[in-house]
């Protein structure tokens, strides 16, 4: 019987291999699993549980909560406040940090998470999931007593580690700690996570594209002339079909893109022209384009690299395209 490697075998593995991975995180990696394995077991069960529909409430950026959003965001910051690890959480659902309390021991590094990604699929039993990322804090940083929003403001690029949990079919955690992507799939009989992907990369081209067609007339030119030409097939100035997939839920789009190829788009609109697009930088956007580089594709705001934008706001949004490397790039050179 072949022996499955498991998500602490693997981690103590990776922190074995010339000390790349530091401790610190491969336990950060683990609570976050162990949490992610709470929120799969929740939305399993569903109506079963009462954790289905709205609350009363709404997060910092004007978007009523739905239970499961609060409930998920509850039970990571419960997972993770204690390890010692840490020194503070940020989370889309919550408008200011959360520091580490004083009674509990404090770390360098620091976790951003989007508890429930997809929250409109929530009701309707379509693929939802949980995105996070790791960074150390500025060791400059740190000489401040008063922790505030700024130690939160890095560039993609100083993550330490990013994933995410969809909660699909399977359960399945993808993540990259700085030397390829892996998936792991939850066992559920025996409460595990098994390595079933390694070292996964996406395909360089495609002929499939992710994008909301029902704000087309709110798009600027480049991208309207970008998903013209693809539409327009064959016939057309890219000389093949595409076909178009769009869930509204960022996990499920780059999970398919790893499996596939593909490119997502949720480009800037001309509805709320003072922002620059509609996903948050620090816990959608960077997280999710780390994933995306480390398996070889390609991640920007339509022109420059997602990774390098320096954050000014702890709920900074930014335009997002990213997939298969050939095909950003296309879509680069329509901005030219």
């Amino acid at each position: 019987m072949k022996t499955r490697k498991t998500l602490f075998q693997y981690l103590v593995e990776q922190q074995r291999n010339e000390s790349k991975l530091a401790p610190e995180v491969r336990l950060i990696i683990e609570s976050v699993a162990r949490a992610c394995r709470t929120i799969a077991n929740l939305t399993g069960k569903g109506d079963l549980n009462d954790v289905l529909g709205e609350t009363s409430q709404e997060n910092v950026q004007g978007e009523v909560q739905k239970k499961l959003d609060v409930i998920s965001n509850d039970v990571l910051l419960e997972a993770n406040v204690w390890g010692g690890h840490l020194l503070a959480m940020a989370s889309e659902e919550m408008e200011d940090i959360h520091k580490i309390p004083e009674k509990y021991p404090k770390g360098e590094y620091l976790l951003l998470f989007d508890p429930l990604d997809g929250s409109s699929n929530i009701d309707v039993n379509i693929s939802i999931g949980t995105i996070f990322s790791i960074v150390k804090a500025d060791s400059k940083k740190l000489e401040n007593p008063k922790i505030s929003k700024d130690i939160f403001y890095n560039t993609g690029r100083q993550q330490v580690a990013a994933g995410y949990a969809l909660y699909g079919p399977q359960t399945q955690l993808v993540f990259t700690v700085g030397n390829g992507v892996v998936a792991f799939t939850l066992d559920t009989e025996l409460g595990s996570w098994i390595l079933t992907k390694e070292n996964i990369q996406i395909p360089e081209d495609t002929k499939e594209f992710a994008i909301n067609m029902s704000n087309m007339r709110h798009w600027d030119e480049p991208v309207q002339n970008y998903i013209n030409d693809c539409l327009a097939g064959t016939t057309g100035p890219r000389g093949k079909d595409f076909n178009m997939r769009w869930v509204a839920s960022m996990v499920a789009e780059v999970h398919r893109i790893l499996q596939r190829g593909g490119i997502f788009m949720y480009p800037w609109d001309k509805r709320n022209p003072e922002k620059p697009g509609k996903l948050r930088l620090l816990y959608e956007a960077n997280p999710m384009s780390l994933i995306i580089e480390q398996a070889g594709g390609l991640a920007v705001d339509t022109v420059n690299p997602i990774l390098d934008i320096e954050p000014k706001d702890l709920h900074q949004r930014v335009s997002v395209v990213l997939g298969s490397k050939n095909e950003v790039e296309t879509f680069k050179s329509y901005f030219k």
